[in-house]
């Protein structure tokens, strides 16, 4: 399929069309920006620092804003700049990208203050860009009859249900709050084990093939794959239905075990030195670490289940995320794919972040110290993205 001409900038235009040019340049940095100062919020809101206007716990709106506004904002910029390249269509640009980016931004404030409005109007406000952007989602994977991409479709149903269950704890109907957030979560691992494991390989081989061109190449998609990511489906939804309990803690061990084994079969150890290829396999194996440590928690105890959770979140989902918003950010503004000291410093940040986090459970008097420079790495991480990425962001490629 020939390349869609969709970066080609005149000399008139702003900066603002620019910015509207392309799904990943407003989505990118408003998560990045969401992820740096939502997760301090939140923190001082969990540890009773501070006092925010919203319906939601604590525990509730860290989930929900986590999965769901950073989330949500994170897949919304990856798909609008895939799905182009995927079914050869004109992406979304201009006027109706900057609707669902107010759509996502409004959402961001009513659950905010959801507390000064009807919990029914916030949940109308906050749910309105999901439900629009499955829309937009579907109309262009029919389209351009892309349809082997329609998990995605069924992926961005998971979350608007995800996010639908909280809202509905806060209305009051059901207390639904925690099995939501735990779906929002689940979606985006899935989604982490799924296009991870179709970029980590592919990205790896073409890497090894103009550097390398006599070794071995990471092996093709088979039978492996597959179970493993069957079983990380299986154990992602039996952790939704049945946390807590020993047959999903077994599913977890076996999801883990699975995507380990994947990951050894991509020659990840053979691009260790340039970080920009290489975070994508960290990215996976936070992934494969997080529900082994969750399945082996509920068989034996030995740390909070808090911290393990946050081995899939903080490690798997923020690294992952980094990973794609830094390589899709150069590739699609025609910078060099290498990680420039900025670029690895946003990698240390998140990395440190996600041990930080998982391992504050074991130190003593200095846990609330651990979190805190967990959340400080993590805000670090993704303010340096905004910092150091706003000029490709927003302004004309580079050639």
């Amino acid at each position: 399929m020939p390349p869609v001409p969709r970066y080609r900038f005149q000399v008139s235009q702003s900066r603002l069309a620019i910015f509207l040019s392309a799904g990943f340049r407003p989505f990118f940095l408003s998560a990045a920006l969401w992820a740096a100062v939502g997760l301090p919020l939140s923190v001082a809101y969990l540890e009773a620092a501070a006092e925010l206007p919203t319906r939601f716990p604590p525990t509730i709106w860290h989930a929900h804003e986590m999965a769901f506004g950073f989330g949500g904002a994170v897949v919304a910029g990856f798909l609008l700049t895939a799905i182009p390249n995927w079914t050869g269509r004109m992406p979304l640009q201009g006027p109706p990208l900057a609707g669902l980016v107010a759509l996502w931004l409004l959402g961001r404030i009513a659950v905010l203050i959801s507390r000064s409005m009807p919990a029914c109007l916030s949940a109308a406000l906050d749910l309105a860009f999901p439900a629009i952007f499955i829309f937009v989602v579907a109309r262009e994977i029919a389209a351009g009859r892309n349809w082997r991409n329609l998990p995605m479709v069924a992926a961005l149903a998971l979350l608007f249900m995800g996010n639908l269950l909280t809202h509905l704890e806060t209305m009051e109907i059901a207390e639904t709050g925690l099995i939501g957030a735990h779906m929002g979560v689940a979606t985006l691992v899935m989604l982490v084990a799924l296009i991870g494991g179709r970029i980590t390989p592919s990205f790896t081989r073409n890497w090894l093939a103009k550097t390398a061109p006599g070794e071995d190449q990471p092996s093709p998609f088979g039978a492996l794959d597959r179970f493993a990511l069957a079983a990380t489906l299986v154990a992602l939804v039996a952790w939704v239905a049945f946390p807590d309990t020993t047959p999903t803690a077994v599913l977890q061990i076996v999801a883990g075990a699975a995507l380990f084994l994947r990951l050894l079969r991509w020659r990840g150890a053979r691009v260790r030195g340039e970080p920009l290829l290489f975070v994508l396999h960290l990215g996976y194996a936070w992934a494969a670490f997080g529900l082994l440590l969750m399945g082996a928690n509920e068989i034996f105890s030995f740390m909070d289940s808090t911290a393990t959770l946050h081995a899939l979140t903080a490690g798997a989902i923020g690294t992952m995320t980094l990973a794609v918003m830094t390589r899709a950010t150069r590739g699609h503004t025609g910078r060099p794919l290498v990680a420039d000291r900025g670029t690895a410093a946003i990698y240390a940040a998140i990395t440190l972040a996600a041990l930080l986090r998982v391992l504050a459970p074991f130190t003593g008097d200095y846990y609330f110290v651990a979190l805190a420079a967990a959340a400080a790495m993590w805000s670090l991480a993704y303010g340096l993205f905004a910092l150091l990425y706003f000029g490709m962001l927003t302004g004309p490629r580079a050639v």
